[in-house]
């Protein structure tokens, strides 16, 4: 049973030079017929479960103009919902206004998370994105104001060409707006964008585990819960611990990915078809063997790891049954503690390899 929503709104005002997420530039004739679409999909294949988390993500979903925000958040009223449901909705800061807020007020929404990702001019040059510490202040003063009480700001690191000093600069920035999360980003160039295509390089790898280390420093006093995620105490967010977690949700929109029934999908990049209602492009089903190192790639992200006795209670197998885990033991990739295992904190920043060794 799914309790939890993802909807993917692809609709930007500006296109950043590092996105690979599915986007367009906004045209108010698309925006309405991929609304009608999106309707139509939720319709089809929402089943009636009660929904914990609705996390509306993009594109950036605050493009919209008021009306189009209004039929948006109207299908969201469709769902069952829990009673303490967290109902996130990202945004940029130039579209965030009174009445926009207030809109996502009265449909439900009770966390923002809003991409900034950096106050540093060139930084900001490269990602062809605009972004002014005053506003922001500003911004989060009405949010505030509006009784937005949780909210996540997202800050990239290892940028071409920045340096400590940028990145110092900036963590002191996000920490001073007091959000409740923040949430990191080391650069990932990916094909078919622009910083890609113009053939931008990393910056240097001892560079960017130093970057890494000194946001983790700063950051100490949030509750560092995932590799990329710090946030006050209960502030964490529910929806991508239902990830981590490896539980089952809904995804809605183009390209969007659905976990239901043990079969995760795909939805398809083609805006064509997505308007005929071809919205699904690949369907995989995840058997037993599967869905254990889904368990293990996604809740090895968690500092806390995985707690054995929960993996036995879903699988029941042993956690050692499964995963040969005495040589990463050994050598302190991975941490035994109770009922938990996760990977030491000082090898985060090489996650990916111990997951390889594991599986």
């Amino acid at each position: 049973m799914a309790k939890h929503v993802y909807i993917h709104i692809p609709f930007c005002k500006k296109i950043c030079s590092y996105c690979d997420f599915c986007k367009f530039e906004y045209n108010e004739k698309w925006v309405g017929a991929y609304l009608k679409a999106l309707s139509n999909e939720i319709k089809d294949r929402y089943m009636e479960d009660t929904i914990k988390t609705i996390y509306i993500g993009g594109g950036t979903p605050s493009a919209l103009s008021e009306s189009e925000l209004r039929r948006l958040l109207k299908m969201t009223t469709w769902f069952k919902k829990e009673e303490k449901i967290e109902f996130t909705f990202e945004c940029n800061l130039c579209d965030v206004t009174e009445d926009k807020l207030l809109i996502l007020k009265e449909y439900g929404v009770n966390r923002l998370s809003i991409g900034i990702e950096s106050f540093q001019k060139k930084n900001l040059e490269f990602m062809e994105r605009t972004a002014d510490y005053k506003d922001a202040k500003e911004k989060m003063r009405l949010c505030r104001k509006l009784g937005f009480n949780n909210i996540n700001l997202d800050l990239m690191y290892a940028i071409p060409r920045e340096t400590m000093r940028d990145l110092k600069k900036d963590v002191s920035m996000f920490i001073s707006l007091d959000p409740e999360h923040i949430s990191t980003y080391s650069l990932l160039l990916e094909e078919h964008t622009k910083a890609y295509i113009n053939n931008e390089q990393y910056i240097d790898e001892e560079l960017d585990y130093e970057m890494f280390l000194y946001i983790n420093e700063k950051l100490n006093q949030a509750h560092h819960y995932e590799i990329s995620n710090f946030a006050l105490p209960g502030c964490e967010s529910l929806h991508n611990l239902a990830y981590w977690n490896n539980e089952e949700y809904y995804g809605f929109g183009l390209s969007a990915a659905g976990y239901i029934d043990n079969i995760r999908y795909t939805n398809t990049k083609s805006f064509k078809q997505y308007l005929l209602g071809n919205c699904v492009k690949e369907k995989e089903f995840v058997g037993i063997e599967e869905k254990m190192k889904y368990e293990v790639m996604l809740g090895l992200r968690k500092l806390e790891g995985i707690n054995k006795k929960d993996f036995y209670q879903k699988y029941g197998k042993q956690f050692e049954e499964v995963f040969d885990i005495k040589d990463l033991l050994k050598n302190k990739d991975l941490i035994e503690k109770k009922e938990y295992i996760y990977i030491h904190p000082d090898k985060l920043y090489i996650m990916n390899e111990i997951l390889l060794k594991l599986i």
